[in-house]
């Protein structure tokens, strides 16, 4: 996509290559990220955002509708979209319970473990970009708690496109807790907000790095018919 547009990829602050903010060298929150977000988009620009991203591009969007020439969401975490779905409703109940009982001088290397043995996948490699974003995700507000602005996207006259994989590849118990409430809740944000919904066959959370010939087509399809 780069070699067609000017393709800006920004990390969250506490993770990546960016730095922290405040006095804590890992905080990051998804108001923050909205703020840069927002910050970046310039005259205008086609927004993307994927997961956590998405939430904050969700915010970003609203408040900065009139610099949005598109908005491209995959599988987003904003199940504040979606919460009266009733996967979406018993995921959130699920999250809220094991994040209440995560302590609180939880080790990084503990949590990157239990992020991926909590749905059955092979541990990661501990490296310390990987152990630098488990600590700025122990201390930032989880996306699926933020408020999304449904009303306003919505309202919003760019074109606007929700991508989710399909899933059917994934572990079992990687399916159930992770790809089905996700699968919903793109589906129901879709709806609400105006937004056509593409399910990238054979992908699970990650459909920009699992089938990127598709996402790249939907991109430049989009991008090409936004004003």
């Amino acid at each position: 996509m780069a070699g067609r547009f000017r393709v800006l990829a920004m990390d969250r602050r506490g993770h990546g290559a960016s730095a922290g903010t405040g006095s804590d060298a890992f905080a990051s929150d998804y108001e923050v990220d909205a703020d840069d977000i927002a910050g970046l988009l310039g005259d205008g620009a086609h927004l993307v955002g994927h997961s956590y991203g998405g939430v904050a591009a969700m915010l970003a969007a609203a408040r900065r509708p009139e610099a949005v020439r598109s908005l491209t969401l995959i599988e987003p975490g904003c199940y504040q979209a979606a919460a009266d779905h009733p996967l979406v409703a018993a995921a959130l109940e699920a999250n809220r319970a094991g994040l209440a009982e995560l302590p609180a001088d939880l080790p990084p290397e503990t949590y990157l473990a239990a992020a991926t043995d909590a749905v059955g996948l092979p541990p990661l490699e501990p490296t310390p970009r990987r152990l630098r974003a488990a600590a700025s995700a122990l201390r930032e507000r989880p996306c699926w708690e933020a408020p999304i602005p449904v009303a306003a996207l919505a309202a919003a006259p760019w074109p606007k496109l929700v991508i989710t994989g399909t899933w059917e590849n994934a572990l079992d118990l990687y399916r159930e807790r992770g790809g089905e409430p996700i699968m919903a809740c793109a589906r129901v944000t879709a709806d609400r907000i105006g937004a056509t919904l593409l399910r990238a066959r054979g992908a699970a959370h990650y459909p920009h790095v699992e089938t990127p010939e598709t996402v790249n087509g939907a991109l430049a399809n989009l991008w090409a018919s936004a004003p």
